[in-house]
C-alpha cells in the first residue's frame, strides 16, 4: 500500500497559498502505527531532536505526523537543494490521512518531492529511515525542472465574484452594468463565456479556465469572474491577483466533497478570493454573514461592505476605518462613506431583481453588484441605469428566478434552487405571488453530488413550504447515485413533515407538465430546473406561457398585498 492518496497540482492561489502549490494527500498509517522506536529514530532524522509522539492510534500521534510530515518535506526539499520552503499541513475527516501543501515554481522537481515524501512514508516501517530520506532527496535532485505556473497576470481590471448562493446573479448584473457604462465585457460563469453579452462558449467555466478565456479575447475592457469552489480545490485560480472581489454568502453546500466538511472550512476556501484582491483595489463582503464578514482579517484590500440594515454594527465598524457600505434606507439602495452624508442611488421598487422588493436574496444581489460595480469605477449614472434594465427573465438571468403567466391565471417561476438556503429562497418567492386561498405546487429535485443530509434536509424544506410536492429528477446531473437513490432521502425528509402523497417523474420537463396540469387558478408552480432549463422554456412557450414583465411581476405582488 502506498502512502500517496493524491497530488494534485494547484495553477493559482488556492486555499494554502497565494500561489500555484502542490496538494499532497498521504496516508500516515506508517507513522500512526509504529512503534516508538521507529517514530523516535524517523524524527531524529527529519530534526525533530525532542518530541513526545503518543501512542500508535492516538490523536497525539496523529498531531505529531502533522509535524512529522512538515519537518519531512523540508528535510527532502533543503538535501535536495531547496533551502527554504513554505510547507503547510491539515489533517482530514480520515483519521489516518493528511493534506500537505507547498509552493512550486518547477512543476517537475516539485511531483518529484511529493513522490519523494511518499516513498520515504512508504519506508518507515524498515530500519534505515536515513537511507530513505537520502533516496528521497536524490530522487528529487534528479528530476527535471519541468514547466513553469500558468497563473495569469491580468492585463485589463477584474472583478472576482464567489459565494454559494446569487454569485451567478451578481456577476451577471456587474457585466450588465458595467455594458451599460459602455464597456466591452467578457464574464465568466456556470453557463460559459460571454463576450459582449453573447455566449461564445457554452459550459461551467466557474473554474480557473474560465477566466483564462475571458482575458484571452481582445479588446475585452473589464473581466467579470464568478469563481466556484471546485475550481480552487481541485486547480487554483487562474489569476494572480483580482481588482474587486465580492462574496455573497457562505451556507451549506457540496459538503463532504475535496476534504470540505463544514461550513467554516468552505468560507476559508471561498476567502481565497478577496485574499488575493490588490491593496488598491476593494472586497466587497455581505455584512449580514458572519462567516463573510470575518474574511475582513485576511485581505490587504480596502473593505466595502453591504447590508440590509442600515444600523448594522458592521457597518460601522467598517466606515470608522475608512471602508464603505452600501445599505437599504427609506427603500433606497443607499451608499455611505465615512464622515459624509448617506447618497441615495435607486430606489428597489424600480430594481426589476428585487421582484418588487419581494425577492430577500436579490435585494443582496442588488446591493452586492452595485458595490461591486462602483468599486471598479463604473459612474452612479451607469450603476442606476443597468440596475433598471436588468430583469429576472431567461435573457438577463436564465435560470434564476424566472417568472411566467400560464393561460388559467397559473403563474410558474423556474430557479436552481439547488442548496438548503436557494430553496427556501424560491419558496419565500412563491408565497409573494400566491394571491389568498390559492396553492403553492413545488417540483423538487436534487443533484447527485450532495450529502445525504442536504438531500432530505431538501425533502423536508420543499414539503413543509408546500401545498403540493412533486419530484423531478435530473438524470444529468446524478453523479454517481441513482434516481431511486435520491427519491428515497427526499421522501425521507417529506415524511418527517407527514408528507407521503409524493408522485415522481424521470424528467424536470415531466414534474413541470404534471403540476402545470393539476393547478388551478391563482396557483404557483416552482420548479428546481438545473438539468432541463431550455426544455422547460420551450415547453412553457408552447402551452401559452409569457414570461413576466416587471410590471406584471409588480401587479402580482400588489394584488397578493392587497
Amino acid at each position: 500500500m502506498t502512502s500517496l492518496v493524491e497530488l494534485r497540482v494547484l495553477e493559482g492561489p488556492n486555499l494554502y497559498f497565494p500561489r500555484a502549490a502542490i496538494k499532497l494527500t498521504l496516508d500516515i498509517g506508517t507513522i500512526a502505527d509504529a512503534s516508538d522506536e521507529t517514530v523516535l529514530r524517523f524524527a531524529r532524522r527529519i530534526g525533530l531532536s525532542t518530541t513526545r509522539p503518543g501512542a500508535p492510534g492516538s490523536g497525539f500521534r496523529q498531531r505529531f505526523a502533522m509535524r512529522a510530515v512538515e519537518r519531512l518535506v523540508r528535510a527532502v526539499a533543503q538535501e535536495s537543494g531547496t533551502s527554504r520552503l513554505a510547507v503547510r499541513v491539515r489533517p482530514t475527516a480520515e483519521h489516518n490521512q493528511l493534506v500537505v501543501a507547498f509552493p512550486w515554481r518547477n512543476r517537475g522537481r516539485a511531483e518529484a518531492l511529493g513522490h519523494a515524501v511518499a516513498h520515504v512514508l512508504d519506508a518507515l516501517p524498515s530500519p534505515d529511515v536515513d537511507a530513505a530520506v537520502t533516496a528521497g532527496a536524490a530522487e528529487v535532485a534528479a528530476a527535471a525542472p519541468g514547466a513553469r505556473p500558468t497563473t495569469i497576470t491580468p492585463r485589463i481590471p477584474v472583478v472576482a465574484v464567489t459565494g454559494t448562493n446569487g454569485k451567478t446573479t451578481t456577476s451577471r448584473m456587474i457585466a450588465h452594468i458595467a455594458q451599460a457604462d459602455g464597456k466591452l465585457v467578457g464574464w465568466s460563469n456556470t453557463d460559459g463565456i460571454y463576450i459582449d453579452g453573447e455566449l461564445v462558449e457554452a459550459g461551467d467555466y466557474s473554474g480557473p479556465s474560465g477566466a483564462g478565456r475571458v482575458l484571452a479575447h481582445r479588446g475585452v475592457e473589464l473581466a467579470v469572474t464568478e469563481t466556484a469552489r471546485g475550481g480552487i480545490l481541485l486547480k487554483g485560480i487562474g489569476l494572480t491577483r483580482n481588482d474587486v472581489s465580492v462574496v455573497t454568502n457562505v451556507t451549506a453546500d457540496h459538503l463532504g466533497m475535496q476534504g470540505i466538511d463544514t461550513v467554516d472550512q468552505l468560507a476559508e476556501v471561498k476567502a481565497v478570493v478577496p485574499r488575493i484582491t490588490r491593496s488598491s483595489g476593494w472586497s466587497v463582503l455581505n455584512a449580514d454573514d458572519p462567516r463573510v464578514l470575518a474574511m475582513r482579517a485576511v485581505i490587504r484590500a480596502q473593505p466595502w461592505v453591504f447590508s440590509r440594515d442600515p444600523d448594522s454594527p458592521a457597518i460601522r465598524e467598517v466606515l470608522n476605518s475608512g471602508g464603505r457600505a452600501t445599505t437599504v434606507i427609506d427603500g433606497w439602495v443607499t451608499v455611505m462613506r465615512p464622515g459624509a452624508d448617506p447618497e441615495p442611488l435607486v430606489e428597489l421598487v424600480e430594481v426589476p431583481m428585487t421582484l418588487a422588493g419581494l425577492s430577500r436574496f436579490n435585494v443582496e444581489n442588488t446591493l452586492a453588484a452595485a458595490s461591486g460595480a462602483l468599486a471598479i469605477g463604473i459612474s452612479w449614472q451607469s450603476v442606476v441605469t443597468g440596475l433598471k434594465s436588468f430583469l429576472p427573465d431567461a435573457e438577463h438571468n436564465p435560470g434564476r428566478m424566472n417568472f411566467f403567466s400560464l393561460p388559467g391565471e397559473v403563474t410558474v417561476v423556474m430557479d436552481l434552487a439547488h442548496n438548503e438556503a436557494g430553496l427556501e429562497a424560491l419558496l419565500e418567492i412563491m408565497q409573494g405571488v400566491r394571491r389568498p386561498g390559492s396553492r403553492v405546487l413545488l417540483g423538487l429535485g436534487a443533484v447527485g453530488d450532495r450529502t445525504d443530509e442536504l438531500i432530505d434536509a431538501l425533502g423536508e424544506i420543499g414539503a413543509k413550504g408546500s401545498d403540493v410536492v412533486a419530484i423531478g429528477h435530473k438524470q444529468h446531473y446524478l453523479r454517481g447515485r441513482t434516481m431511486d437513490e435520491i427519491d428515497v432521502l427526499l421522501r425521507a425528509g417529506a415524511a418527517r413533515v407527514g408528507v407521503v402523497d409524493i408522485e415522481t417523474y424521470d424528467t424536470e420537463v415531466a414534474c413541470l407538465a404534471a403540476l402545470v396540469e393539476g393547478a388551478e387558478v391563482g396557483d404557483v408552480v416552482g420548479l428546481m430546473c438545473h438539468a432541463e432549463r431550455q426544455a422547460a422554456y420551450d415547453w412553457i412557450e408552447a402551452h401559452g406561457g409569457i414570461a413576466d414583465d416587471p410590471e406584471t411581476l409588480a401587479t402580482k405582488v400588489r394584488v397578493v398585498r392587497g
